[in-house]
């Protein structure tokens, strides 16, 4: 198995990637705009990638936070609120706050679990901070840590009832970013002292099954190496101070706060310690570069990765999703709020 998350290039499986994905059998798959018409189609395409590997628990994924960041969308599927919803409400009534964050969540999850998908890469524990750049801006579940924390966990269990895996991101903190990191190295000055705060959401929920790195360089820890691509954060911080020990994924590794080729990306990701790559764009010199030049994935990453996906279900359960949309409107306006 390769120890990548690869992107689809259309609609359908075309022959060339048919032959590629069976051969190279890639940990997973990355699912954009680009792979989504409607409900039949959707549910072909995973069904297609399960029927390929022979694998019914297969690692089928997508970014759907809602707000800005949402592949799935009206008027096939339901809107979902950015994370500043939940933060406006948790201001006036954090228990009302929690409970409309696991409630969306969990409609989510029953969307995304009916399409086939089986992970979220979903919630950000990014906190928020004072005039950084807006990539993180309303996606975020407020400014302070043990909130980001509380609504984090809602959301993460929303999901799980919802037969979905979910994923914290971006570690070890992008809430401090200058610069978006899909364009541009963010570099953070901060101290180690200061970067505390950062890490305090993700340690509180270091036994999630999954979770992604962000490609942003941290001046205190290693300046010269980005997160994603540095072996004393993975070991140091990510595996060691936050304490996470579950499937660890680079943010796409295509975005151009990294230097060097896709494939040397790669190689570097998983010698720093990632035990998946997340490849999104489906470019296939890329990909074939990458499952010819990255060593098979090790038995400790594909016991995290068996683990991750041990919840995970195809269920169709719209009447639910239905329920629990309402529910989730009834608490937001509370606060006077609409999703």
């Amino acid at each position: 198995m390769t120890p990548a998350v690869f992107g689809i290039s259309g609609l359908e499986l075309t022959a060339d990637e048919r032959a590629f994905f069976k051969e190279a059998d890639p940990a997973g798959y990355i699912l954009f705009a680009r792979n989504i018409g409607d409900r039949a189609q959707l549910r072909r395409l995973t069904d297609d990638l399960r029927s390929l590997h022979g694998r019914d628990r297969l690692f089928v994924s997508v970014d759907q936070e809602g707000g800005r960041v949402a592949r799935l969308r009206p008027p096939q599927w339901s809107e979902f609120p950015a994370g500043e919803v939940f933060d406006r409400l948790y201001q006036l009534a954090p228990a009302s706050a929690i409970e409309a964050a696991r409630a969306n969540a969990h409609a989510m999850a029953l969307e995304l679990a009916e399409m086939g998908i089986t992970v979220d890469f979903h919630p950000p524990l990014d906190v928020r901070q004072s005039g950084a750049h807006d990539v993180i801006g309303d996606r975020a579940l407020g400014s302070e840590p043990m909130q980001v924390a509380a609504l984090g966990r809602a959301i993460l269990g929303g999901l799980a009832r919802g037969g979905v895996a979910g994923c914290i991101k971006h570690m070890p903190g992008h809430g401090r970013a200058t610069a978006d990191s899909h364009k541009h190295l963010p570099r953070v000055t901060a101290s180690d002292d200061d970067l505390e705060r950062d890490l305090a959401p993700f340690r509180a929920l270091r036994d999630t099954p999954i979770g992604m790195t962000g490609h942003l360089l941290f001046t205190a820890w290693d300046s010269e190496n980005p997160a994603t691509l540095s072996p004393y954060v993975i070991r140091e911080i990510i595996r060691g101070r936050i304490g996470f020990d579950g499937l660890l994924l680079t943010d796409d590794i295509d975005m151009e706060a990294l230097d060097g080729s896709v494939p040397e990306r790669a190689r570097r990701a998983i010698a720093a310690g990632c035990d998946l790559v997340l490849n999104c764009w489906a470019k296939m010199a890329d990909m074939q570069a990458m499952a010819n030049d990255l060593p098979a994935i090790t038995e400790r990453t594909r016991a995290r990765l068996d683990r991750a996906l041990e919840l995970t279900q195809i269920r169709d359960d719209s009447a639910l999703a239905r329920q629990l949309l309402a529910q989730r409107d009834a608490l937001l306006a509370l606060a006077g709020q609409a999703a």
